[in-house]
């Protein structure tokens, strides 16, 4: 089989793979995105990886995959909006085809990222899966009998946006009671800042630690729970209560044999895996658990590019078909 490249751009940085015929990483390289200096600049600096990093091996590329934090048409591969690169309606798949002569697959990168479990990590060799990505927001993708789910208009996997408490906080999705709203990092921080605010006393450690409550982020409460402060502890079991409350709704309603959680969030804090796990199987159907494994997703950050890729040789294989 051919080689195949992945790339996932991402707001700060570039990542991109080269992987085998067996699917192994037999490269791998990171630029800053600088998204700043505006789309056609992003893209140049892809090209020119393609064509420098992986110059020996690009002969023997069949196609690049693309995973884009953001919106994207799947007929055309053009990024209809990606907040964090300041992106609408950009014509990546377009544009990269032109530039280096090789099929293109474009897709949003937790979508990528849950192909790269797939493919290569905590969910390999398994045709149901979840994937739940706890960063800055929460999002995720799912594989069901074997076939990546897309949705009627290819925004499936907006599972931070699953609604966890009825007329609950504001989300930034302009809804109310979104788990993101709730164990998020951006809500993480916005509830410690909250207690701070609230609660001086009880927040003292969270003050200390970020020196203003401005400057509080998702990695103070981490590091405030880790010296054992109570208020931080108080609220990673809310997070973890709340992630868990929305975990066994996918759980009842997909019936995955693995439910893999991943993400910053996650990374900081390893513990919320075996915490969710808890509570879906006090929650959750028997039956919807008796196969269940709850996991860390294994590839951290090069999955979205991984997943890229392996979703261009899936298109390969199906173009051949």
């Amino acid at each position: 089989m051919p080689l195949l490249l992945g790339a996932d751009i991402g707001g700060t940085k570039i990542g991109m793979v080269l992987l085998g015929a067996d699917g192994e990483v037999l490269d791998a390289h990171q630029h800053p995105t600088e998204a700043d200096s505006g789309s056609d600049a992003v893209l140049q600096r892809i090209e020119s990886c393609a064509r420098t990093c992986f110059a020996e091996r690009l002969p023997h590329i069949a196609a690049l995959g693309v995973g884009v934090a953001g919106q994207v048409d799947a007929q055309t591969g053009a990024v209809l909006f990606a907040p964090n690169l300041g992106w609408t309606d950009v014509p990546v798949g377009e544009r990269l085809r032109a530039a280096l002569g090789l099929p293109v697959v474009v897709t949003n990168d937790v979508r990528a990222a849950t192909c790269g479990e797939w493919a290569a990590g905590a969910g390999m060799g398994v045709d149901d899966i979840v994937v739940v990505f706890v960063g800055t927001g929460i999002g995720g993708g799912v594989v069901s009998g074997g076939r990546l789910l897309t949705g009627g208009s290819n925004t499936f996997g907006e599972l931070g946006h699953v609604p966890v408490v009825v007329g609950g906080r504001r989300c930034r999705c302009g809804g109310t009671g979104c788990v993101e709203a709730y164990a998020s990092g951006w809500a993480i921080a916005e509830r410690a800042r909250e207690l701070v605010y609230g609660d001086p006393e009880r927040g003292a450690a969270l003050r200390r630690l970020a020196g203003v409550p401005e400057r509080i982020t998702a990695r103070t409460v981490t590091a405030a729970y880790r010296e054992g402060d109570a208020a931080a502890g108080e609220l990673v079991d809310d997070v973890a209560l709340h992630l868990g409350t929305a975990a066994t709704g996918f759980v009842n309603a997909l019936n995955p044999s693995r439910l893999i959680l991943g993400g910053g969030v996650v990374a900081g804090l390893p513990e919320l895996v075996e915490a969710v796990d808890r509570v879906v199987r006090a929650n959750a159907l028997d039956a919807a658990t008796a196969r269940l494994r709850v996991v860390r997703a294994a590839l951290g950050s090069t999955g979205p590019a991984i997943g890229a890729a392996a979703l261009a040789r899936a298109a390969l294989a199906a173009r051949d078909e």
